[in-house]
């Protein structure tokens, strides 16, 4: 006897085939490049004005001259300080906001087109809102003609000649760029508590204030884990608004000066060894401030 073929269609092998392009991507454009990183950090593979040195085995050389030459700390504390400027405003707005947004007794009118307009900033590119930024506060910018007519000064503020200045304004325009998207996070979040647990705290007698930090807040915490990760994950490869505001020098004093942006530095001047070394850090750097915060704001309170 003859068996008939199978006329069933094997979905399987199909679900293979369709996710296959984005693994061969995956593989190229990261992987490769990750594993790339990875081994020349381990080698002394730099130019020395037109003569390629390299590459060279060296072993954690490269490594131990970034420890100990200092200019790694002070960068990460520049990227620390401008992170915790413009987070920290950015989280409490978007709070307020989503509270608002997601609270139906207050029957907001307008809220699309609110939650449109703050959402708006996301969508410009950074270098053109630091090049406003930069002609909004320089010293013949719109902001110190307007102090100067009023009356308020008399010369103008160098905005961009303080420490604190640029600073607050690289903080201000993170601030302005992220609120929106995470003000629209934390309103999802909000939105999928269940409505009758603050209906229970209101029959209980419970006031607007304890409602939100004994039932919003618990709740939201999964969704404040990833806003508070995430965005500290976009602080430390913070470049392109300290790159573009500064002219790349970070100043005053280099003390704007990032970590992707001394990367950088060493990327321009082709010393691929100590760009390498500087990566792997920052990866590792990255992935333990990430475990330390969840950790601490996962841990279960007694």
């Amino acid at each position: 006897m003859t068996k008939k073929k199978s006329s069933c269609v094997s979905y399987t092998r199909w679900g293979y085939v369709f996710i296959l392009p984005f693994f061969l991507i995956y593989t190229i454009f990261s992987l490769v490049p990750l594993f790339s990183t990875f081994y020349n950090s381990f080698f002394e593979n730099y130019m020395s004005q037109l003569t390629h040195i390299g590459p060279k085995f060296v072993g954690f050389a490269n490594f131990a001259k970034l420890i100990s030459g200092g200019d790694m700390f002070t960068y990460s504390w520049n990227t620390l300080v401008v992170w915790i400027l413009g987070f920290l405003p950015q989280v409490i707005v978007s709070m307020i906001l989503a509270a608002w947004f997601t609270d139906l007794r207050l029957k907001l009118k307008g809220q699309t087109f609110f939650k449109t307009v703050i959402y708006m900033p996301n969508l410009i590119m950074a270098s053109a809102f630091s090049m406003l930024f930069f002609t909004v506060f320089s010293d013949g910018g719109p902001v110190n003609i307007i102090l100067k007519e009023s009356g308020l000064t008399h010369e103008p503020i160098r905005f961009l000649a303080t420490v604190w200045g640029t600073r607050g304004l690289i903080a201000l325009m993170n601030f302005l760029m992220w609120f929106g998207n995470t003000t629209i996070i934390l309103m999802a979040g909000m939105m999928g508590i269940d409505v009758s647990l603050f209906e229970a705290a209101e029959v209980d007698g419970a006031k607007s204030l304890q409602i939100f930090r004994y039932i919003t807040m618990p709740l939201l915490k999964p969704i404040l884990v990833y806003v508070v990760i995430t965005s500290l994950i976009g602080g430390v490869q913070m470049f392109d608004v300290p790159q573009i505001l500064t002219n790349g020098s970070g100043n005053p004093n280099a003390t704007s000066k990032t970590l992707i942006m001394f990367l950088n530095s060493h990327l321009a001047n082709k010393n691929f060894g100590m760009a390498g070394a500087l990566s792997v850090m920052l990866f590792i750097f990255t992935a333990i401030l990430s475990f330390v915060v969840y950790r601490t704001l996962t841990k279960t309170e007694e």
